[in-house]
């Protein structure tokens, strides 16, 4: 996972610069719809096979998007493409959108929970862990883990809060052990 990340950063990094000037949004939604496609495993296949040239999955990929491409993305993809990177597209979509989301001053959060969390609840949390975290926060996802016993784990960015049992019964240990 790790690997993926450092090939896609430079990507999402060169695009977010190249797009700063103009509309965000519309080149966040344009670089969704082509990781979808990416993402798609026939594609990915149609892409890996050496009689395809790159200029063939480049236009199948264009043509599969049902929006208009701005040049900066269609650049971006003709690059991944040509540098048989496009597996990494997907991570690429996701760190472009931290890098827009930054930019606009909101963090986003991964919430670990024990229990399913409702909407109501989530946005409770969300609240409570802007003052804590100092800054505006949106949920990007909610996964359950019931191996936390119970409380919740939040992650953003590089910052982890982990409030929850197994946490706190990992701390007892070490204190109980020392």
């Amino acid at each position: 996972m790790a690997e993926i990340a450092t090939i896609a950063r430079p990507y999402a990094e060169a695009l977010f610069k190249a797009s700063a000037g103009g509309d965000l949004k519309q080149a966040t939604e344009q670089l969704d719809a082509v990781a979808a496609v990416a993402a798609d495993a026939q594609m990915r296949q149609f892409a890996d096979n050496p009689k395809t040239a790159a200029g063939q999955v480049f236009d199948v990929i264009v043509a599969v998007v049902k929006t208009p491409l701005s040049e900066h993305v269609r650049n971006l993809l003709r690059t991944v493409i040509e540098n048989g990177r496009l597996a990494a597209l997907p991570e690429v979509a996701h760190q472009f959108h931290a890098l827009a989301s930054r930019s606009s001053g909101v963090s986003e959060a991964t919430v670990y929970s024990a229990f399913p969390i409702d909407a109501a609840q989530l946005q409770a949390v969300l609240a409570s862990l802007e003052k804590r975290f100092g800054r505006k926060l949106t949920a990007g996802s909610v996964q359950v883990e019931p191996e936390l016993i119970g409380g919740i784990r939040v992650v953003v960015g590089d910052e982890v809060l982990d409030t929850s049992v197994k946490a706190r019964l990992e701390q007892m240990k070490v204190a109980l052990t020392a």
